[in-house]
């Protein structure tokens, strides 16, 4: 795992988040920097979760953006702490949804056999049962496919803005301004990123 900055004294801080406070960027981007050594060891308690480190400290670092855009200083406590949990609560958005999705099965899979011996599959059950949930299991099955799709084939910062500009993985959706604000990008470069990952996952799903 690559190397972080030591992280900001308690004075600095609070500098930098009243900076920040009084519509300084700079101050926020100092505060990101030199907290990523907190998310890079929140990170490793997630070794062997079945994810990639580059994409767990990505998500992880979406969770330490969001807590110091939302920071309040008056309430007295450590922005330390807040950003911890911040950061535990996006790792875990992320993996509640992996679950919630690896526990789809494959709609053609066989289920058993029919009285006659035949093999039934969820497909043949669904088609007796009706079209409606029928629909509904096939387009789980294509929600399953993207994800799996958007983990093997994008990098982490595609990823990144595809889940927040979609609002996957139990999110909101963001609009590319806030994209950016959030990233700390032009909107323009979270448009490219957002247009060639899209056609990435455009040519594995077809």
């Amino acid at each position: 795992m690559k190397t972080f900055p030591q992280p900001l004294s308690a004075r600095e801080e609070r500098e930098y988040l009243e900076r920040y406070k009084a519509g300084n960027p700079e101050a926020r981007d100092v505060l990101i920097y030199r907290n990523m050594r907190l998310v890079a060891h929140i990170v490793k308690k997630y070794q062997g979760t079945g994810y990639e480190m580059e994409d767990l400290l990505s998500v992880g670092a979406i969770g330490l953006i969001k807590a110091v855009n939302t920071f309040n200083l008056e309430k007295g406590s450590r922005f330390g702490t807040y950003a911890a949990k911040c950061v535990e609560n996006e790792i875990l958005m992320l993996f509640r949804a992996g679950k919630k999705y690896s526990k789809e099965v494959s709609i053609y899979e066989p289920i058993g056999t029919d009285k006659d011996g035949e093999t039934v599959s969820l497909m043949d059950v669904l088609e007796l049962e009706g079209k409606e949930a029928l629909e509904q299991v096939i387009l789980n099955q294509d929600i399953k496919n993207l994800y799996q799709s958007i983990e093997e084939n994008l990098n982490s910062t595609e990823k990144t803005v595809i889940r927040m500009r979609y609002g996957l993985f139990d999110s909101r959706e963001y609009t590319q301004r806030e994209v950016a604000d959030t990233l700390g990008i032009s909107r323009s470069y979270v448009s490219r990123i957002e247009k060639r990952a899209l056609e990435k996952l455009r040519d594995t799903l077809v």
